[in-house]
């Protein structure tokens, strides 16, 4: 893996990180996210980040195995695009249910 890749890689679990960080002290509940303005821009702007490192991976090595890479990509581009139709509850899903599975992977492919 070269060095662009990795640094990718770095930049995804750190931005997963920094969205775990946002729960410590407080419950992972959807009403808390809902009604938290800067919780929800803040968790976007990660879910940016993580777009953007994985679309530039895939820049560099088209084959790279990371799950749902495409569908993580056109999350980002809907985030900046389409802003306006962004559902809280798909993001909350992805929170919950996709994050957790992707630090696990990006964590593997980085041990490496």
């Amino acid at each position: 893996m070269n060095e662009k890749v990795l640094k990718c890689l770095y930049d995804i679990k750190f931005a997963i990180e920094e969205i775990d960080s946002f729960f410590v002290g407080r419950q992972k509940r959807f009403e808390e996210y809902f009604k938290d303005i800067l919780l929800k821009r803040a968790i976007e702007r990660n879910l940016e980040i993580i777009g953007e490192a994985i679309n530039r991976i895939l820049k560099e090595d088209p084959l790279f195995p990371i799950q749902n890479a495409r569908r993580i990509i056109g999350l980002r581009n809907q985030i900046i695009h389409g802003y306006d139709n962004v559902s809280n509850e798909n993001i909350w899903g992805i929170v919950i249910n996709h994050i957790p599975r992707l630090k696990a992977e990006v964590d593997q492919l980085i041990e490496q």
